[in-house]
C-alpha cells in the first residue's frame, strides 16, 4: 500500500492529502524529518541509503529522516523513524524548521539532533551503512565528492555548522 501524505501550502498549512508517487511526481509540498544523531565524541552518524530508494540512492545524508506520514505530526514522526531506521530511542531535541524548497526537496523539513551512546541497528531496507564522522573529516569528505551527499543533508548540515546550538 503507498504512502500518503499531507499536501502543505507554503506556511506548512495542511491543504490536503496525496499518495507518495503523486507528492513527488507533481513536487507538492508536503513535511519531513532530519535527525542528526551525534555520540559522546561528537561525530555525527552518517548514513548511506540502499540502492533501492526512490530518490538520491546511494548518497549519504542525515542519520535518520523521514517523511511525515498524513495526520502525523512532526515530534512522533521523527520518533518512529529513528526507530525504523536506527533501531535508536531517546530525547531528540528540536533545532530547526526549514521551508519547503528545491533544497529540501520540497519538504517542511523539521531537524532534531539526538546524542547517544547506544548501539545503532540500522534497518538493512532503508540503510546500507552507517558510520559515525567528525564533523571536520565530514567537510573533507564533502568536498571531495560533493555528489554523494543529498542536497537537503547538505542544506541542514551548513546551517547546523554556522549556528550550531
Amino acid at each position: 500500500m503507498e504512502e500518503w501524505f499531507d499536501v502543505c501550502d507554503e506556511h506548512d498549512r495542511v491543504v490536503g492529502r496525496a499518495p507518495r508517487s503523486e507528492v513527488h511526481a507533481r513536487k507538492l509540498l508536503h513535511r519531513a524529518v532530519h535527525v542528526f544523531v551525534f555520540n559522546p565524541a561528537g561525530e555525527l552518524l552518517m548514513q548511506l541509503r540502499t540502492a533501492t530508494k526512490d530518490e538520491y540512492p546511494l548518497c549519504y545524508t542525515s542519520s535518520a529522516s523521514g517523511h511525515v506520514s498524513a495526520g502525523e505530526d512532526y515530534d512522533t514522526s521523527v520518533e518512529r523513524e529513528l526507530e525504523e531506521e536506527l533501531g535508536l530511542r531517546g530525547p531528540v531535541e528540536f533545532l530547526q524548521q526549514f521551508p519547503a524548497s528545491v533544497e529540501t526537496s520540497f519538504e517542511h523539513t523539521r531537524l532534531y539532533r539526538l546524542t547517544t551512546a547506544e548501539t545503532v541497528r540500522p534497518d538493512p531496507n532503508e540503510v546500507l551503512e552507517a558510520e559515525f564522522v567528525a564533523l571536520d573529516e565530514l567537510q573533507r569528505r564533502m568536498d571531495r565528492e560533493p555528489d554523494r551527499y543529498t542536497p537537503c543533508f547538505c542544506t541542514l548540515l551548513d546551517w547546523y555548522r554556522r549556528y550550531k546550538p
